[in-house]
C-alpha cells in the first residue's frame, strides 16, 4: 500500500468540507482532478471513503477512521516542518487548543496576548469547545492540547495525559437582596428554587449545571440566556434572577457591581483545572513553553476563603 501526503491533504480538504467542488478550490485543484485522486486511495486503501449524492459528500464509517489518522500525519508533518526549518528556535509554527468557556473568556486572551507579542511568527487557533470535544479533539489529533474543567467524578481517556494547573469552583451569584444572599451553606437544590440567568447552550457550563438539575430531579429555572460571564453578572445584578458561576470571574464583578457571592456546598462544585495532552504526543518547543506559561500564570491565583457575607444597601 502507497499513498502521498498530498493524498491525505486532499481527502481532508473534502471531508471537511462534504464537497468534491469546495474541496478542490481548497486544495487549488480541478475537481475531476480531486475525483481522481480520492478514487485513487480508496482503491489502494480498499475501502470506499465518502458517500456521494447530489448535496455533496458525507464519510463513510471507514472515512471517519482514515480523517482521525490524516489529521495525526498531517499535523506530526507540519511540526516536523516547523521545529526544521527554524530549527531548535522555535521561530514559527501554529498551535490548535479546544478550550472551555472559562478558559476562552477568563485567562486565555491576556496568557496569549503576552505570548504572541514575544513570538511574531506563531499561530494559535483557540476554540471554544464543550467538555466530550475537547477530549475528542484531543485524542484524535484535532487539538494540540486542549484546556477543561475536570468536575468531581469525570473520567479522563488513559490515552490522554492530564496536567492540573489550579482549583476553581463553582459559587452561586444574587442580587445583594436576595434571600439566598444572607445564607452561609447554600446547594444547587436551594438554587434551582429561583429563575437562573445562563450561558448559552453551547457552553460547556449549562450543559453541566443542567445535568445537575435533572439528576436532582428538577429541572434548570432558565430565565435568560447570554454569551459571556460578565453579561450574566450584570442580569443578575439588576434582579433577572440568580446565576452560577466559576468562583474567579464570580469575585471579579463583584468588586465593580452589588452581587452577593456564595459557595455550593455540593462537592461536585469543585473543579480541577487541567490541561490535555496525548500521552505520546511530543509538542512542539514552544507548545510546551505555552503550557508551561498558562500552568505559572493560574498557580499564582488560589482560591479565596468563603466570601465575605454582603453588607446590604
Amino acid at each position: 500500500m502507497h499513498f502521498d501526503l498530498a493524498d491525505l491533504r486532499i481527502f481532508v480538504h473534502v471531508a471537511e468540507a462534504k464537497s468534491l467542488t469546495a474541496g478542490a478550490l481548497r486544495a487549488h485543484l480541478s475537481t475531476a482532478a480531486v475525483s481522481a485522486r480520492v478514487k485513487s486511495l480508496e482503491a489502494q486503501l480498499e475501502s470506499r471513503l465518502f458517500y456521494r449524492s447530489s448535496q455533496g459528500v458525507e464519510l463513510t464509517p471507514a472515512g471517519k477512521r482514515l480523517l482521525q489518522h490524516a489529521h495525526l500525519i498531517l499535523r506530526q508533518v507540519e511540526r516536523v516542518k516547523s521545529e526544521f526549518s527554524g530549527y531548535a528556535s522555535d521561530a514559527a509554527g501554529h498551535l490548535r487548543i479546544f478550550a472551555n468557556t472559562t478558559a476562552v473568556i477568563e485567562f486565555m486572551p491576556e496568557v496569549l496576548a503576552d505570548f504572541l507579542a514575544a513570538r511574531p511568527g506563531i499561530t494559535v487557533d483557540l476554540q471554544e469547545r464543550m467538555t466530550s470535544d475537547i477530549v475528542r479533539g484531543v485524542l484524535d489529533g484535532t487539538a494540540d492540547m486542549g484546556i477543561l474543567g475536570i468536575m468531581v467524578g469525570v473520567e479522563v481517556p488513559s490515552r490522554l495525559k492530564t496536567l492540573p494547573f489550579s482549583r476553581d469552583r463553582l459559587v452561586l451569584a444574587t442580587p445583594l437582596d436576595h434571600p439566598l444572599a444572607s445564607r452561609r451553606e447554600i446547594t444547587y437544590e436551594d438554587a434551582l428554587d429561583y429563575p437562573h440567568v445562563t450561558l448559552h447552550e453551547g457552553s460547556t457550563l449549562f450543559h453541566y449545571l443542567e445535568r445537575k438539575a435533572l439528576e436532582l430531579g428538577k429541572p434548570l429555572p432558565v430565565r435568560i440566556q447570554v454569551f459571556g460571564f460578565e453579561s450574566a453578572c450584570r442580569m443578575i445584578e439588576a434582579g433577572v434572577g440568580v446565576g452560577i458561576l466559576p468562583e474567579s470571574c464570580a469575585l471579579r464583578y463583584r468588586d465593580h457591581m452589588r452581587l452577593s457571592v456564595r459557595h455550593l456546598s455540593d462537592a461536585w462544585a469543585y473543579r480541577e483545572r487541567s490541561i490535555l495532552i496525548r500521552d505520546d504526543h511530543i509538542l512542539p518547543g514552544f507548545g510546551q513553553e505555552l503550557l508551561d506559561i498558562i500552568t505559572q500564570y493560574q498557580s499564582a491565583r488560589p482560591l479565596s476563603p468563603e466570601p465575605r457575607t454582603p453588607v446590604q444597601s
